[in-house]
């Protein structure tokens, strides 16, 4: 009896195994040139918008940095002139080389002007004029326990402060009064909603904001939203793309509509980056180009390991402790 039951268990694991699927692409393309060089060490963390190694050099759209953080500090932006902004997660925010003491434990900042915004780990957001160190403005929000890490940073746009919260919210303050003037709840309801991608594209003036769950434009004229499952999301100019869940490439305009895409059967897209064509990282050591217009696309062998972090940050993909530069 007792050999029927170890006999079944295995049958039964093995049965959940062979049942799983994974993307096979029917054509793998050698057809590229991809310089792969060796980072001083693996990624420690990550934001959207760039990593910290784990000998605390940074990873941003500078490349990587020559000088390292002083440890304990991850980083989260960079200022207008270039300086670094980082985080203890305790105490302590690091711009440039100075150090400043925070009443909680940041999970996103920005400066501009002199302002300083930033998010808390417990969802306050604070405006904070640089110059006396005095609060602006302040709000205390309901706490969200579970967050994607990709923690999406204020956003100064002209006379607005953009603050994306960890509960599906963007709060829009004045830079004028220092006063909230709009709520914008992009996704309230689902678990995991906090804002991961808050982009501008310039020409429509259209803000748009992403949880993984939710896209929302926000135009002067209008605000509109779409549900996906997102496992990415890039703006490039006048377009949005994005991955889903289920392996779907999608080209989107400003306001969301649905201009191509392009359906990977079982694929895991791990990061998206543009140079000019879209490029999706896949799980099984895959990597798919497809054309700006979306009618032509390629699939090329990309080994990595996928249990390690990875970032794509302009045309380089950054992985383990390597990256590529893409063509």
């Amino acid at each position: 009896m007792k050999h029927l039951l170890i006999s079944l268990s295995a049958l039964l694991l093995f049965t959940a195994c062979s049942s799983k699927k994974y993307y096979e692409p029917e054509d793998v393309s050698s057809n590229i040139e991809l310089n792969k060089e060796s980072m001083s060490s693996s990624i420690k963390s990550m934001n959207k918008i760039g990593a910290t190694l784990e000998d605390n050099r940074i990873i941003t759209k500078n490349g990587i940095s020559e000088f390292e953080l002083p440890e304990g500090f991850d980083f989260i932006n960079l200022t207008d002139d270039g300086k670094i902004i980082a985080t203890n997660y305790i105490d302590k925010l690091l711009i440039g080389n100075q150090e400043k003491k925070v009443k909680d434990v940041v999970v996103a900042a920005t400066i501009k002007n002199g302002k300083l915004a930033v998010v808390y780990s417990n969802n306050t957001i604070e405006l904070i004029d640089m110059n006396n160190d005095k609060t602006l403005f302040k709000e205390y929000l309901p706490i969200s326990l579970a967050n994607d890490t990709r923690i999406a940073n204020p956003y100064f746009m002209g006379n607005l402060i953009l603050f994306p919260t960890l509960n599906g919210k963007v709060i829009i303050v004045s830079a004028l009064n220092n006063e909230s003037v709009k709520n914008i709840a992009v996704d309230p309801d689902n678990e995991f909603n906090n804002i991961i991608s808050l982009n501008v594209i310039e020409s429509s003036q259209t803000l748009i904001v992403a949880t993984p769950n939710k896209i929302v434009s926000i135009s002067p004229k209008e605000v509109l939203s779409k549900e996906y499952d997102l496992r990415d999301i890039i703006v490039n100019k006048e377009n949005v793309y994005i991955a889903t869940i289920d392996g779907q490439l999608i080209k989107l305009t400003a306001n969301l509509e649905e201009v191509a895409k392009k359906k990977y059967k079982y694929a895991k897209i791990h990061a998206l980056a543009f140079t000019d064509s879209l490029y999706a990282v896949e799980s099984q050591g895959f990597l798919i180009n497809v054309s700006s217009d979306f009618k032509q696309d390629a699939v090329y062998d990309f080994s990595f390991d996928n249990e390690e972090r990875m970032i794509a940050i302009g045309n380089r993909i950054y992985y383990n402790s390597k990256y590529i530069t893409l063509p």
